[in-house]
């Protein structure tokens, strides 16, 4: 197809059932057709006969749910309408040990065509198809084993084919997911040796500066008394990553549970913070835990630093199929004088739009600032 001078490839891919019911159907025709050509009469056997046919192909529509019932079936019809005096290629029963064997259904596959093999000479002797031929169905039974073995060693190949595949996909997966657990671990390492040491080195001083200062009975300048505590949870967010990283993700991260305390911890910005939380808590996915954690986190600390704002609102809302959070300050963005997006909000907005979500941020008409994001909880689980 050619859209503007372009050509569009299109691939689609039918549905297994209605490929199944495809081939179940082409094999019942196939059947009926064979048989209707020799001339039967339409009752008694011979109306029969075309019922066993009819089956004998309609049962394949069965056989990837099913495969060794569906050979049960087959094998019986085939050997049905050949005592009805069907003179027919068992097409159903091939089809049968093929999607068997393929299912790694190999003794069960063995053992119904031996019984195949045994029953079908007797069902043409009772029918009275070839009762004089010896050598006729010697011939016959040969060419019948002979396609026996066919269909099964096909599906046997098709088999080890679908196990290789797999193997090599499992082998993909384990490559790529050692080499994320190197990548992992050398990320750690490199926080660990150069952004921990400076994290620590500052927490350090302030927290040498403050005691200081209340030692000599100074003042301890609300600054530095931010300093000291935004150290403080810098080094627990450093350590909780790292051990996240360690731990191929195992650790605790923080979600929830920790969104009082954040909130309360702007105080010592000077930000009068309230949290209200609404709705029905139950347990979400965790992945939403710590984006949720993350948009309060980074939403609050644009506030105390930026913003000018006195007051800021967090409120959570637990809905039926999805977790909203909204963030609001009374700071001085407005419509004219919108922040330009930093790398936090830009951060906030793929966390959100990979678990499904939305994202709104931008100034209130009478002045402050709104984050609000909205995620789904199902599809994030």
């Amino acid at each position: 197809m050619r859209t503007g001078g372009v050509r569009v490839g299109v691939r689609m891919r039918v549905p297994a059932v209605v490929a199944d019911w495809g081939v179940a159907a082409g094999v019942a025709a196939a059947l009926l057709v064979t048989g209707l050509s020799g001339g039967h009469p339409a009752d008694g056997p011979g109306l029969l006969g075309y019922l066993l046919l009819a089956g004998g192909g309609l049962a394949l529509a069965a056989r990837r749910r099913a495969p060794v019932a569906v050979l049960a079936a087959t094998g019986l019809c085939a050997v049905g309408y050949q005592a009805a005096g069907f003179d027919v290629a068992v097409v159903g029963f091939l089809v049968a040990v093929y999607a068997a064997v393929r299912a790694g259904h190999r003794r069960a596959t063995a053992v119904a065509s031996l019984a195949m093999l045994a029953a079908l000479p007797l069902a043409a002797l009772a029918s009275g198809l070839h009762g004089t031929g010896e050598a006729f169905a010697r011939a016959r039974g040969a060419l019948e084993l002979a396609w026996l073995v066919a269909a099964a060693a096909a599906g046997e190949a098709l088999r080890q084919a679908e196990a290789r595949a797999e193997e090599a996909e499992r082998t993909r997966e384990e490559t790529a997911r050692r080499r994320a657990d190197e990548e992992r671990l050398r990320i750690a390492r490199e926080l660990h040796d150069s952004l921990t040491h400076q994290i620590s080195i500052v927490k350090l001083q302030a927290e040498v500066a403050v005691h200081v200062a209340r030692k000599r009975g100074e003042p301890v300048p609300e600054a530095l008394l931010a300093i000291q505590e935004a150290g403080r949870e810098a080094n627990r967010e450093l350590r909780a990553t790292l051990e996240a990283l360690r731990d191929d993700g195992t650790a605790p991260p923080r979600g929830l549970a920790h969104v009082p305390e954040l909130v309360e911890g702007t105080r010592t910005f000077g930000l009068d913070a309230r949290l209200t939380v609404e709705g029905e808590p139950r347990d979400v996915p965790a992945a939403v835990e710590r984006t949720v954690y993350r948009i309060v986190q980074e939403s609050l600390t644009n506030v105390a630093r930026h913003a000018a704002a006195g007051t800021a609102s967090v409120r959570i809302v637990h809905r039926p199929d999805a977790l909203a959070v909204r963030v609001d300050d009374d700071g001085r963005a407005t419509p004219e004088s919108a922040p330009v997006p930093g790398t936090g909000l830009l951060g906030m907005r793929e966390r959100v739009t990979a678990l499904g979500g939305s994202l709104r941020a931008e100034p209130r008409g009478g002045g402050g600032f709104t984050v609000e994001a909205v995620l789904p909880v199902e599809r994030a689980s």
